[in-house]
C-alpha cells in the first residue's frame, strides 16, 4: 500500500521505504502504467516485512533533497529508492552524506549503494537489429530526458547499432509527454530522409504519436513502424496494437523491494540485474515500404 502520510498506517514494524516523485515523474503518476506497476512490485517484496512504500511528490530537485534531509533528521523513513537517476546526480551524495541507506534504480558510479540494472544499451541494439532485418535504413527515435543515464546508454547503442549496419540514425529528445510523442514525430518526418521506423522511449508518447499519424493518413505500418520502449496494456489496446520493449515492471520492483531488504539487513551494497528486456511484436511493425 502507497502512503502519503508518514504518521499513517504503519506496517507492524512500524519501517517506512521513501520514494520521491520529482518534476514531470510525478506528473505522468496516473498516465503512465509503469510506476505504479513498479511500486507495486516494491510492496510486495516489502509488505510481508511490515515495511510500506511513502510516496511523496514534490517540484523539483531542491524539494526533493530537502525531503531526504528532513527524513534523515527526524528518521521518518528506514530508507530511500531513487528512481530517474541522471548524470552527475547529486542525490547519492546527499543521502550518503545525511547518512541515509538507499537503493538506485540505474546506474551510478557511487559505490555507497546498491543498484538494480537492467540492460537498456542491449535492449536499443536488439530494436535497431531487428528493425533492420525488416529493410529498414532510416530509423528515428524520440527519447527521453537527455540527462538521463538511461536515456544516454540507449542513444549510444542505437547510433551504436546504426554505424555497424549502415543504417542513419536520427534522435529527438521528448520528456515522455503525449505532447512530445506528437511533436517528436512531426520534427523526424519533417526532415531529410524521413525514418521508415521510429522508436519511442514510452508507451505514452508512442501511443499519442501513432494516433497522431492515423488521423493524418500515415498508414502504422505500412508507411512508418512504430516501437514503444515500455510496454504497457497502453500498447496492447492501441490501434494497431503497438510493438514494444518488454520489461516486467513488477519483477523490476521486486528487485528494487528485495535489494531494499537487504540493505536493511546490513548486506554490503551490490548491484543486481533487473529482469531482461525482450521484443514484444505486435501490429504496428513490418517491413519498409518500398522506395
Amino acid at each position: 500500500m502507497i502512503r502519503s502520510d508518514p504518521h499513517e498506517g504503519r506496517g507492524p514494524a512500524g519501517q517506512l521505504i521513501g520514494l520521491v516523485l520529482t518534476g514531470s515523474a510525478a506528473d505522468r503518476v496516473g498516465v503512465e502504467p509503469f510506476m505504479m506497476e513498479l511500486i507495486a512490485g516494491m510492496e510486495e517484496a516489502l509488505a510481508p516485512r511490515g515495511i510500506t512504500v511513502l510516496v511523496v511528490v514534490v517540484p523539483d530537485l531542491d524539494a526533493e533533497l530537502a525531503t531526504y534531509r528532513r527524513w534523515a533528521g527526524d528518521r521518518t523513513v528506514e530508507a530511500v529508492v531513487v528512481v530517474n537517476v541522471v548524470h552527475d546526480d547529486p542525490r547519492p551524495g546527499r543521502l550518503a552524506g545525511d547518512g541515509l541507506p538507499a537503493v538506485l534504480a540505474g546506474r551510478h558510479s557511487d559505490g555507497a549503494f546498491a543498484k538494480v540494472l537492467t540492460d537498456d544499451a542491449g535492449a536499443m541494439t536488439a530494436a535497431v537489429d531487428m528493425l533492420a532485418s525488416l529493410g529498414h535504413r532510416s530509423i528515428g527515435r524520440v527519447s527521453g530526458p537527455a540527462d538521463m543515464v538511461h536515456t544516454t546508454e540507449r542513444s549510444e547503442a542505437m547510433r551504436s547499432a546504426g554505424e555497424r549496419l549502415g543504417i542513419r540514425v536520427r534522435i529527438v529528445e521528448g520528456d515522455y509527454s503525449a505532447e512530445d510523442g506528437v511533436r517528436g514525430v512531426r520534427d523526424l518526418l519533417a526532415g531529410e530522409r524521413p525514418p521508415t521506423a521510429i522508436v519511442f522511449d514510452n508507451d505514452v508518447m508512442a501511443v499519442a504519436a501513432e494516433h497522431d499519424l492515423i488521423r493524418a493518413g500515415v498508414p502504422v505500418p505500412g508507411r512508418l513502424s512504430l516501437l514503444a520502449c515500455d510496454d504497457s496494456p497502453l500498447c496492447e489496446l492501441a490501434v494497431p496494437p503497438l510493438s514494444a520493449l518488454s520489461i516486467d515492471v513488477h519483477e523490476h520492483g521486486l528487485t528494487l523491494g528485495r535489494a531494499v531488504v537487504a540493505t536493511l539487513g546490513g548486506e554490503p551494497p551490490r548491484d543486481y540485474a533487473g529482469p531482461p528486456i525482450r521484443i514484444r511484436g505486435r501490429e504496428s511493425t513490418g517491413p519498409a515500404p518500398a522506395a
